[in-house]
């Protein structure tokens, strides 16, 4: 079995905010708006591409915000949110994978609520603070880097990691990232390869795991790596990448 773990927000689907050309389509609504949009060319290849392989979104989001996306193909068999803690199988929540998740992060869960109350602290902080299910932590700072670097120089670095996001701000334990979640999901699937694609630090684990991973160039780099091309859109050069590769999967 062949599988494609792919990053949504700026990999496969970009804001409203990203200029993509005229050729798109609506990929999210929230709220009554058009938020978020594929092109026409992704579109093509995602339907092409998953009559041949396994394709599962791996996400920093919510299950909620996930939910709101919708590419017009069918619906995929599993797809992996909160970056990674909670696998979403066949439209429902995998309990178990939930209950694993937070066995792998308890020895960080002291550390997490020393985040929180240190960003209650924090009068740069300008957003609500979010325990996302007991995971990991997102807020919004008008300082980011600030707001992280006290974090980091508070925090023991061994149990947690520390990323921003222009405006954003995340607290993630040690085990919840993107690469474990993809080594839990080769063993639950038995993947003999599996492609990834990102754009973010929260996608390095991933691209480091995976057999062939795609990224914008400049990110991080090894001999699986493969950056994008000049002026190519991600999302299709990741798409068309992989469909070439895969050949004739088992």
């Amino acid at each position: 079995m062949t599988i494609l773990t792919t990053d949504l927000d700026n990999t496969l689907i970009y804001s409203y905010k990203h200029d993509i050309g005229k050729n798109k389509r609506c990929a999210e609504i929230y709220q009554g708006r058009e938020i978020s949009f594929i092109t026409e060319k992704t579109y093509e290849l995602l339907k092409q591409l998953s009559e041949k392989i396994m394709i599962v979104p791996v996400t920093t989001r919510t299950r909620e915000q996930y939910d709101r996306i919708d590419l017009g193909i069918k619906d995929f068999k599993y797809a992996l949110v909160c970056n990674g803690g909670v696998l979403i199988e066949n439209g429902e929540e995998n309990k178990q994978w939930y209950d694993d998740s937070r066995k792998l992060i308890q020895k960080s869960d002291s550390e997490i609520l020393r985040a929180i109350k240190l960003l209650k602290d924090d009068n740069e902080v300008c957003f609500e603070i979010r325990y996302i299910r007991e995971l990991f932590v997102f807020t919004k700072s008008n300082t980011p880097e600030k707001t992280a670097a006290c974090l980091r120089e508070t925090l023991d670095n061994e149990k947690v990691d520390i990323f921003t996001n222009g405006t954003k701000v995340y607290a993630v334990p040690k085990g919840l990232d993107k690469g474990l979640a993809l080594r839990r999901l080769r063993q639950k699937t038995g993947a003999d390869r599996i492609f990834a694609a990102g754009d973010s630090e929260f996608d390095i684990p991933m691209l480091k795991e995976a057999d062939k991973a795609f990224c914008p160039s400049g990110l991080v780099k090894g001999a699986n790596i493969y950056p994008c091309v000049e002026n190519e859109l991600l999302a299709e050069f990741m798409l068309q990448s992989t469909y070439d590769f895969s050949g004739n999967p088992k």
